[in-house]
C-alpha cells in the first residue's frame, strides 16, 4: 500500500448535510477497499481560479490515505459519477 493525498471539490450550493453525507461516503469508498484514511481536512469554501463546470466557488476537502492502487481507481470511478464532485485528484505522497 501507498500512501496518498487526495483532494476534490464539491459543488459550492450543496447542503451542510449533503455535503458531510458525501464526505463520509468517499471515505467509506477507501475503508471498503482495504485502505485507511490517515487524515480529513476540510478546507471549506474558495474562490476558484477557473470556472469549473459554472462553478467560481468550491467547497475543498484534503485527505491523507494509505490506499491500494484498487482502492484509487474505485475512488477516481465515484468521483466521475457523482455530480456534486466538480473536480478531483489523487497523487502519492
Amino acid at each position: 500500500m501507498k500512501k496518498y493525498e487526495v483532494m476534490y471539490i464539491v459543488r459550492p450550493n450543496l447542503e451542510e448535510d449533503a455535503r458531510k453525507a458525501l464526505i463520509e461516503e468517499v471515505n467509506n469508498v477507501f475503508t471498503s477497499n482495504s485502505s485507511t484514511v490517515d487524515s480529513v481536512k476540510e478546507w471549506g469554501m474558495r474562490e476558484l481560479a477557473y470556472e469549473i463546470k459554472g462553478e467560481t466557488k468550491g467547497y475543498y476537502v484534503l485527505l491523507n490515505v494509505t490506499a491500494v492502487p484498487e482502492a484509487i481507481k474505485e475512488f477516481e470511478r465515484v468521483a466521475n459519477i457523482k455530480e456534486n464532485i466538480i473536480r478531483y485528484i489523487a497523487v502519492v505522497e
